[in-house]
């Protein structure tokens, strides 16, 4: 078995008196998609942003690539230009085409020279399905299109890990389709993955393991034929029956 790319070992998170985590143990090996399903509220984008360090934990240790990211003396700028982040909101810059959006951190953050950084942008683009919008402004896209975009921005530096927060809950039903067929491309390509969603369907399908948050402890987890098919807690059952329904 593979090392774990990140290991959360007891992560504690609280904005003054009200505690988001409490004590959340995790592991991801590389290649996995790990997705995190639970209620609004219960600490899933928390927990993202603490593994990105936009969030500083209370207690607890974060292990990525084999590194305590935890430690005060952590650079954190470079810690996250090893991973990808994509949130519900695009944040594309609206000046900037489609390519200058992608390639802006290569650029700018990981000192790329401009044409590599082009090559890389279109091949990306490519990628997601996007090279014949590359010289497109953000605005003329759909919201599937846009998101796919800032998919391809955080994947073109080549993250050893992707955490995506809620990307497909901004969208019109019509869109969630094609950035899920993304994902789902992704996975197959080794790409190692850490999402939250109420998208049941990808989880079942692509995970390769499910946890179940609730009061920011990992209630359940498993495989997702076990923790969606056949739960064992009363609160991930209740959970699921709310979703479908």
């Amino acid at each position: 078995m593979n090392e774990p790319l990140l290991h959360m070992a007891g992560v504690r998170k609280a904005f003054g008196s009200h505690v988001v985590l409490r004590s959340v143990d995790l592991e991801i090996e590389p290649g996995q998609c790990v997705v995190l399903i639970g209620a609004s509220g219960s600490g899933k984008s928390t927990l993202l942003r603490c593994v990105n360090l936009l969030e500083q934990v209370d207690d607890g240790v974060i292990t990525f690539d084999g590194r305590d990211i935890t430690d005060p003396r952590v650079d954190g700028d470079e810690v996250r230009s090893r991973m990808g982040m994509v949130f519900q909101s695009y944040n594309l810059f609206p000046h900037l085409d489609v390519l200058g959006n992608v390639t802006l951190a290569l650029l700018k953050v990981h000192g790329v020279a401009r044409e590599e950084a082009r090559e890389r942008g279109l091949a990306m683009l490519d990628r997601v399905g996007l090279a014949a919008k590359s010289a497109a402004r953000p605005d003329d896209l759909s919201g599937g299109q846009q998101q796919r975009v800032a998919i391809a921005r955080a994947l073109v530096a080549n993250p050893r890990l992707m955490l995506l927060d809620e990307v497909t809950s901004a969208l019109d039903p019509e869109l969630v389709g094609e950035v899920l067929d993304l994902l789902t491309d992704l996975k197959r390509d080794g790409v190692t993955m850490l999402l939250n969603t109420h998208e049941m369907g990808f989880a079942r399908d692509v995970a390769d393991q499910v946890c179940f948050l609730h009061d920011g402890t990992i209630h359940e987890s498993g495989m997702p034929e076990q923790v969606l098919g056949d739960p064992r807690k009363d609160r991930t059952r209740a959970f699921l029956s709310r979703i479908r329904a």
